[in-house]
């Protein structure tokens, strides 16, 4: 034998204990799967409804209640000078460079 043959050996029983090794890997996680008893999760059980009775009825409603006497409040309106003047700009104008030319019409 020559020494490509005994490596080629080599290699094809480090392949096949590989391959035995993995198919003996599943087969035990498979036989742990199929004995363990199945699990499932549980619900909540069902809320427990009962009947309407005297101290767990609803409060009556009564017309003419409290509420409140003082009028709602009224929106901000601004004075006359600061309409005229409207909002200023939070930034100066930027300089003609930085703005881009006009879009032509088509």
């Amino acid at each position: 034998m020559s020494s490509r043959d005994r490596k080629r050996g080599v290699d094809f029983l480090l392949a096949s204990a590989m391959l035995i090794a993995g198919l003996a890997i599943s087969g035990l996680s498979l036989v742990s799967i199929a004995r363990t008893d199945v699990h499932l999760a549980q619900g909540t059980p069902p809320i427990q409804v009962t009947p309407p009775s005297e101290n767990n009825a609803p409060a009556e409603a009564k017309p003419g209640g409290t509420r409140p006497t003082t009028p709602a409040p009224e929106p901000a309106t601004p004075t006359a000078k600061s309409q005229q003047e409207g909002a200023k700009a939070a930034l100066p104008p930027a300089p003609p460079e930085k703005i881009a030319p006009p879009l032509e019409k088509k």
